[in-house]
């Protein structure tokens, strides 16, 4: 706890709560990449699971809820984020619950479940900032229905205390926000793909509304789908803050317009030519949704493949770590330029073992930092004065150089004094083996 804290202060503040359910749980079980990996399992389970209900409790059609929650379970960006040891999977979760309990108040009051309502918000906002969006996206909806005065009253008083109990992390991960300059405008494959869902999200939406089947789905569904991910976008004005993951719950309402959508649609079956009696209807009824749902299904197979494999990743860290293994030499010494790469030995520190990190100077344990600390520049060139044979492991090519002192340094000795003796190029970086002679 001591060093979670430590490491807090500097960096990673947004992500606190994570750390702390984490630590706690691989406290009570040991179980390495399971251990890491399966509360996203459970948590993407848990909302596909909330979304099928929700949509179920809404239009009172079963098949809407099977067709919304297997929507949301096979999305491509759901999928992503329930194979990965992140946070963003458990916020969708709480971002559900929390729509739960806003549907079931809709019509009614209690105060208990408005309580609730709100530690589920806070707890999804603690886990990562920008969950807090789904007040403002269920505040369009709350505020369209015409709500009672006790109803207004208590959501009031549970966005406040929300906001209020956030307020803290907010202003205290401002002061990190260096960690997200990375963060760049969308490009135009990112564009497409917002656009395209929003496009579909509301054309499903006024299908919804103008045929008379549910509005109450589009009513929730539309804010939820939109709201977060056009909020952050606009947020570019000030700092760039849109990245995809961090609105992942936006795949609810999505899922839900989506499902439905699907499920008015299969109903046209009942009026064709031959479904006559109420048992062909029902049995077109069936294959139509089935058809749907396999073409749908069809449609995102290349990209579930794709997602598993090492190349939809931004690095192959496995790769890295097993040619570093495979380049290395007793005695050599390693060299992370930038100094961020050095997350890639985190990963698998056994493949590094033996290796001197010549720019080092505490650890990130030691240091309570993520990647370390590393010398001074002059201390970096007298250290590299003393290396025979180096590996250095960076950016893959065409990256911008970094500007610091202790980059250029690096890169100058590397230059002018070693000769270059063999590349290996991976998926997000490449392993360079260094030599003072020809030789090698």
């Amino acid at each position: 706890m001591p060093e979670i804290l430590d490491l807090l202060r500097d960096a990673d503040a947004v992500h606190g709560f994570y750390y702390l359910c984490m630590h706690f749980l691989f406290s009570a079980w040991e179980g390495g990449l399971v251990t890491l990996r399966l509360p996203s399992v459970v948590a993407t389970a848990l909302t596909a699971g909330l979304v099928g209900i929700i949509a179920l409790r809404l239009t009172a059609r079963p098949a809407a809820g099977l067709l919304s929650g297997l929507a949301f379970a096979v999305t491509p960006e759901v999928q992503m984020y329930a194979q990965e040891g992140r946070s963003y999977a458990m916020v969708s979760a709480l971002v559900a619950v929390s729509t739960y309990l806003f549907v079931t108040l809709l019509d009614r009051v209690s105060k208990i479940r408005w309580l609730v309502y709100a530690l589920a918000v806070l707890a999804a906002s603690l886990l990562h900032e920008f969950a807090v969006l789904t007040l403002l996206a269920h505040g369009i909806t709350f505020f369209r229905s015409q709500p009672p005065y006790a109803n207004r009253r208590y959501f009031a008083i549970s966005v406040g205390g929300v906001l209020v109990c956030l307020l803290p992390l907010v202003l205290f991960s401002v002061g990190q926000s260096g960690q997200v300059s990375w963060i760049g405008r969308p490009g135009l494959r990112e564009w497409f793909e917002i656009g395209g869902v929003a496009l579909v999200a509301l054309l499903c939406a006024v299908y919804l509304s103008r045929s008379g089947r549910s509005a109450a789905v589009p009513a929730l569904a539309l804010p939820l789908a939109v709201v977060p991910t056009a909020v952050l976008l606009m947020a570019a004005v000030y700092e760039h803050m849109y990245v995809d993951r961090y609105v992942l719950y936006a795949n609810i309402g999505f899922a839900l317009v989506i499902g439905t959508a699907l499920v008015f649609l299969a109903d046209h079956a009942k009026h064709l030519p031959f479904a006559r009696s109420p048992k062909a209807q029902s049995l077109s009824l069936s294959l139509s949704m089935i058809v749907l749902a396999v073409a749908f299904a069809a449609a995102i197979l290349p990209v579930s493949v794709h997602m598993r494999t090492p190349d939809s990743r931004k690095d192959n860290v496995t790769a890295i770590a097993a040619g570093v293994e495979e380049m290395s030499e007793q005695g050599d010494s390693i060299l992370f330029a930038p100094a961020r790469r050095r997350e890639w030995m985190l990963s698998y520190p056994d493949q590094f073992a033996g290796l001197a990190d010549v720019a080092l100077k505490d650890n990130p344990s030691a240091s309570g930092t993520l990647q370390g600390i590393e010398l001074s520049a002059p201390a970096i060139r007298q250290r590299l004065a003393r290396v025979e044979r180096i590996i250095v492991l960076s950016d893959p090519k065409g990256q911008p150089l970094d500007a610091t002192a202790q980059e250029a340094v690096k890169r100058e000795v590397l230059e002018r004094d070693f000769v270059e003796c063999r590349r290996e190029e991976f998926k997000g970086g490449q392993a360079t083996l260094y030599a003072r002679s020809a030789s090698c």
